[in-house]
């Protein structure tokens, strides 16, 4: 469920800063290179891509910029000319640990000063790899040490697992970002109310 609140859609019309206006970027199929995090681009880098002819501009904000010899409206959306096949199988990260477990220990469902942890200490032997990090806060990590688990009364709320591409981006759906231009909704798949 999406705190709407939370989240500031910017009009075409309103000022901003120029740094504050990053461009959506999609594949050349008209998707998001990735939805979590959103692939965005600062305005520099997509007004660079144009010049070089990498991407097509699909939408505009309200805004130009300009140089002593010209003068163009910012993008505030862009498409890759040449298609980039998505990866079927994420990166193991940090990032998409914390992403996999919806951000949240999965020993006591704590939100805060988060870090990971291995079920199977290193130092028993245990990978550092998807079936065996789980998130945690840093109080279970620290009662946990380079124990297991069940020996530190810690109950693991849900197992490790490979995420599917998929899976990440179903979950990242869970915490849009906090800036969505009004130009990007036709690109995103936001469960947002729709206008009557």
């Amino acid at each position: 469920m999406y705190q709407l609140a939370l989240i500031m859609i910017i009009s075409s019309a309103e000022k901003v800063p120029l740094e504050k206006c990053p461009a959506l970027v999609l594949n050349a199929d008209f998707r998001p290179l990735s939805y979590y995090p959103l692939s965005i681009w600062c305005w520099q880098d997509a007004v660079k891509s144009v010049f070089l002819d990498r991407v097509s501009i699909v939408s505009n904000y309200k805004r130009k910029i300009r140089s002593p010899s010209f003068e163009m409206n910012l993008p505030s959306v862009i498409a890759l000319k040449n298609f980039i096949q998505p990866s079927k199988n994420p990166n193991f990260t940090r990032f998409n640990v914390f992403l996999r477990d919806k951000f949240t220990c999965q020993y006591c469902g704590d939100k805060k000063d988060l870090t990971f942890d291995h079920l199977l200490p290193k130092s028993k032997g245990g990978l550092t790899d998807w079936n065996n990090v789980v998130t945690a806060c840093s109080s279970c990590n620290v009662k946990k040490g380079g124990k297991l688990y069940k020996d530190c009364d810690l109950k693991l709320n849900n197992k490790p697992y490979a995420p599917t591409v998929e899976d990440l981006h179903r979950n990242g759906r869970n915490f849009p970002p906090n800036f969505l231009h009004e130009s990007w909704m036709d690109y995103l798949y936001w469960d947002i109310e729709l206008e009557p």
